[in-house]
């Protein structure tokens, strides 16, 4: 009789365990079943929805667009390194035809110590021909441009770095600016301009003449007293040239000079020396004269006075603009490219208030 009152304390202590989890698990399903009609009842009332994480949904992605590719870039600013720009700037599509209306820009480039004497005279010249014409500005590196907003100047300046006349760093800004005006795919045209430089035709006449232009006006000329033989193989005498700096280039020709990594540039830099070889004069003039020759007027669009001998063209003040200077300038004789007779449409050696 003693074990079988024992056995019976044994299964009421074992029903106790289950009774308890079974309180427990109602008291939970009571106070989630409460929270639900709260929630419900607040979002009805507020109509604020209770987050949870069935609720999170991930943001959605902005479609891909044709925009994204050919829109030009918002601000100049970036910081692409030499080699990174000049990669992106290589980029080039394989289909020749545009799937978009495209009106193509002639892009300036002003290689520029730092201020621009003569940008009053060019906002005259870009006035009324918005979207034609991109600008884009190399100065030093300390340069602070002060141009007020509604300057075609404004925020034009590129990242740039110190570019020493003589030196293989003139090369490098020119480049560089290249690379940058490459960035907007609308720029058909480059021209390469300095401080010095005026305009000296109306921009109509000038954006008419380069836009349908079959050729690239860059200036060479053979010269044989300035190569070196450790430029073979890469550079033979045969194809070496020494031209005007100021070139205007197509964006074929443009993407051939910023796509050059070594073959020609390193052979220039250490092989062409300030003092009795200037690459500015030989670098882009022999690579182009090699790869593309057929795609040169072999002459530049950039009026330079070198009468006067030197290592320097001849600059003139307001006591040198006369009406014989003003002719030669302009004069056209004996100047026939692709059915039209202008010669030169800048003009060079311009000091500050000789135009103004």
């Amino acid at each position: 009789m003693q074990k079988r009152a024992s056995t019976t304390d044994h299964d009421l202590a074992n029903m106790v365990c289950p009774i308890y989890f079974l309180k427990l698990f109602l008291l939970f399903l009571a106070t989630g079943t409460s929270f639900s009609i709260l929630s419900t009842f607040l979002t009805r009332q507020t109509g604020v929805e209770t987050v949870t994480s069935h609720h999170v949904h991930p943001c959605p992605e902005e479609p891909i667009s044709l925009d994204r590719y050919i829109k030009p870039p918002s601000s100049l600013v970036h910081s692409m390194t030499d080699e990174e720009l000049l990669w992106r700037a290589s980029f080039t599509p394989a289909i020749e035809n545009y799937p978009f209306k495209r009106t193509p820009k002639v892009a300036f480039m002003f290689l520029t110590t730092g201020p621009l004497p003569f940008a009053l005279l060019w906002e005259m010249f870009f006035k009324g021909h918005e979207g034609l014409y991109s600008i884009y500005v190399h100065a030093l590196p300390t340069y602070v441009a002060h141009h007020s907003p509604d300057s075609v100047f404004y925020q034009r300046f590129i990242p740039s770095k110190v570019a020493e006349w003589g030196q293989m760093s003139i090369c490098d800004a020119e480049r560089r600016l290249l690379a940058n005006a490459l960035l907007d795919i609308s720029n058909e045209r480059f021209v390469l301009l300095s401080e010095s430089c005026i305009p000296l035709r109306d921009f109509n006449t000038t954006y008419n003449y380069l836009v349908m232009s079959k050729h690239s006006f860059v200036h060479t000329m053979e010269d044989w007293g300035r190569y070196h033989p450790n430029m073979a193989p890469e550079i033979n005498g045969t194809t070496w040239r020494k031209g005007a700096q100021w070139f205007e280039v197509s964006r074929e020709l443009a993407l051939t000079i910023v796509s050059d990594v070594t073959r020609y540039y390193n052979k220039i830099l250490w092989f062409c020396r300030a003092h009795w070889c200037y690459p500015d004069e030989h670098y882009i003039q022999t690579m182009l004269n090699a790869e593309k020759p057929g795609l040169l007027a072999n002459r530049s669009i950039t009026w330079v006075d070198w009468s006067r001998g030197g290592p320097h063209p001849a600059t003139f003040g307001a006591a040198d603009v006369k009406q014989w200077l003003v002719n030669w300038m302009l004069d056209e004789q004996n100047c026939v490219l692709n059915g039209s007779t202008v010669a030169d449409i800048f003009g060079s050696g311009w000091r500050k208030r000789a135009v103004l």
